[in-house]
Order: structure tokens, then C-alpha cells, then sequence
């Protein structure tokens, strides 16, 4: 004879312990690698700041080859109606810092250098420590 139903193996699942425990376990991973990972922005963020400062220094300094002088404002080196002219230097506008703040920029520069580029770092005032740390170019 036959059976209607077909026996049924017995389920396994997870129990409410078994998951907390292991929702506890990850808890802890994350509060151990969390910090390590945030703290790698930071810096990211520093490397990003020099490399698109050297990035503008070498626009900065075709842009000086071909006018004779560093422009006023960096923006010039993306438009400008001077004769010799021969630009953009720049593949686009001139970016913001890492921060989304923009590189200060004056000439001349401090101490003889015919110019300087600037970022104030995350905090974008002068000084600080870290992260808030200014980053020069000259």
C-alpha cells in the first residue's frame, strides 16, 4: 500500500542562539578591522591632494613657458583671451581638494618661490595636525 504522504526527513535550521552568536562574531570583526580601514582614508585623501597639486604645478608651469609668467588665478589655465595663449593646460576645470575645498593659490610665493598651491586639509583653515594637516606645494 502507499502512502499519501511521503515521510519527511527531519529540518535543520538554525537556531536563535546559533545566529546571535554569529551576528556577535561578525560584530566583533568589524570593530577590529572598521578603524583600520577608516583611518587608510585619511591618507588617501593627503596622496590624492599632492598628486593633483603636482598634477596643476605642471599646467602651472607650461602655462609659464608659453606666457612668459604664472597666471593670477588658476583658473586661467583652463580660458583666457592672452595673446600666446596656447591652452587648456588643463584636461578640465581645476579641481577641488579632496575636502571639496578649493587650492589656495597666490603669486608670488613665500620665500622667493614664484608661486604657491595650497591646501588648508579637512578642517580648511591654516595649521593643524593629521588629517587638518596643510599640504604645500612650492
Amino acid at each position: 500500500m502507499m502512502q499519501a504522504f511521503p515521510l519527511r526527513r527531519k529540518q535543520r535550521g538554525f537556531t536563535l542562539i546559533e545566529l546571535l552568536i554569529v551576528i556577535v562574531i561578525l560584530g566583533l570583526l568589524l570593530s577590529l578591522v572598521a578603524p583600520r580601514m577608516f583611518s587608510k582614508v585619511g591618507s588617501a585623501k593627503t596622496q590624492t591632494a599632492s598628486m593633483q597639486m603636482e598634477m596643476i604645478a605642471t599646467a602651472l608651469d607650461t602655462y609659464r613657458l608659453d606666457m612668459g609668467d604664472y597666471p593670477q588665478q588658476l583658473e586661467e589655465l583652463r580660458r583666457s583671451s592672452a595673446p600666446n595663449w596656447d591652452g587648456p593646460y588643463l584636461p578640465r576645470d581645476v579641481p577641488m581638494d579632496p575636502w571639496d575645498k578649493p587650492y589656495v593659490y597666490r603669486v608670488p610665493g613665500e620665500d622667493g618661490n614664484p608661486y604657491m598651491l595650497r591646501s588648508y586639509g579637512r578642517n580648511g583653515v591654516p595649521g593643524g595636525e593629521g588629517e587638518d594637516e596643510d599640504i604645500i606645494y612650492l
